[in-house]
């Protein structure tokens, strides 16, 4: 999991842009589809002196973006599309949180996707930004990825009603694949949760609470990402009674209002997943005590049983002259025999009490 630095600024260059991510090794390649419900254009490897004559302005426009590293990439898009340079910022710096970002013409919103990391208990994480304007939807994309594979073919053959609508439906679409690599992460956390409750009845390796933290840590993380999501859906359901946000048709909110319930029902199962997570540490601790307890009470009785047994032993170990009993011809075995006897009589009486 990522923490948030601050990084100092330098003085004199509050305009400069630079990537923050890690994902510094892939290169930027744009990707553009023109379409409506009649006709579908797509570019690949386009390059930022297509815009012109590419982009059509009474059709809809996905401009998709994968790879942050080229500035000039970036700011020509910025250039091109008259995007402030606050927001090429936030597109670039990827430690800050999800935000939603409202202009005259301009809606900007970042968000954190999220999918579990193979062969590791870590989450993979990506910033992905969107701005939208009349008739144009860019997405901004760390590296290249397959969130959004099935949403590209839906274009390309058109299947269902996403050529028929603006590109306020197709970022619907957009945010509802990435949301739901949050629920393929959480039942990721919650299948290997089940397994550490699993071995916790069973184990006490010390390395298990170190697993049961970390997926704690998960949890956490998700939960922080999930709740600024969660207000800026909310956000943008206050557009719809605010009424002067055109971008986005009034019949296109309803969706957005869905994404917002299931933001909600979200954090919902992440607050029941911590509990479960709890209950797999407590098990882990009262199974450590209870063992504990197993282990004393066997010394215990162990001791209780030694203590006549020690008491007799040192009596007769006494070197004094003049002992009674010292000269019995059978005094060893009568003293062996009284020890054994104390010793089953013990036995019998902790059995009877249920103490073992």
């Amino acid at each position: 999991m990522r923490k948030i630095k601050f990084k100092k600024s330098h003085k004199g260059q509050s305009s400069q842009l630079e990537y923050t991510g890690r994902h510094k090794k892939f290169e930027s390649e744009m990707q553009l589809f023109v379409y409506d419900d009649l006709k579908m254009t797509e570019y690949e490897d386009l390059d930022v002196l297509d815009f012109e004559k590419c982009i059509i302005s009474d059709q809809n426009n996905w401009l998709n973006l994968h790879g942050l590293n080229e500035i000039e990439i970036i700011e020509s898009i910025g250039v091109f599309f008259k995007i402030d340079n606050f927001l090429l910022s936030d597109i670039l710096n990827t430690g800050r949180r999800t935000k939603l970002e409202e202009l005259s013409d301009t809606l900007f919103f970042n968000i954190k996707s999220m999918l579990p990391a193979e062969h590791s208990d870590n989450i993979s994480v990506e910033q992905i930004s969107f701005l939208i304007k009349e008739g144009v939807l860019i997405s901004f994309q760390e590296k290249r990825s397959d969130f959004f594979i099935h949403i590209r073919e839906r274009i390309r053959n058109h299947v269902g009603t996403i050529r028929s609508k603006k590109v306020d439906f197709l970022l619907y679409l957009l945010l509802d694949a990435i949301i739901e690599n949050f629920y393929v992460t959480i039942e990721n956390e919650e299948d290997k949760v089940e397994e550490l409750i699993n071995l916790s009845k069973n184990s006490a390796d010390p390395s298990l609470l170190v697993r049961i933290e970390k997926h704690r840590d998960n949890f956490n993380f998700l939960k922080r990402s999930i709740i600024p999501l969660r207000d800026s859906l909310y956000a943008i359901k206050m557009l719809k009674e605010d009424g002067e946000f055109t971008v986005i048709e009034q019949e296109t909110f309803n969706y957005f209002s869905r994404l917002h319930q299931k933001s909600l029902e979200l954090l919902e199962q992440i607050d029941s997943d911590m509990g479960m997570l709890e209950s797999a540490s407590n098990f882990f601790f009262s199974s450590q005590t209870h063992k504990m307890n197993e282990i004393m009470k066997t010394l215990t009785i162990v001791s209780a049983i030694f203590i006549p047994l020690t008491f007799i032993a040192g009596i007769y170990g006494m070197n004094f002259e003049h002992m009674p009993e010292l000269q019995f011809r059978n005094g060893y075995f009568v003293v062996i025999a009284v020890m054994f006897l104390i010793v089953m009589g013990m036995i019998v009486y902790f059995k009877k009490r249920d103490w073992f």
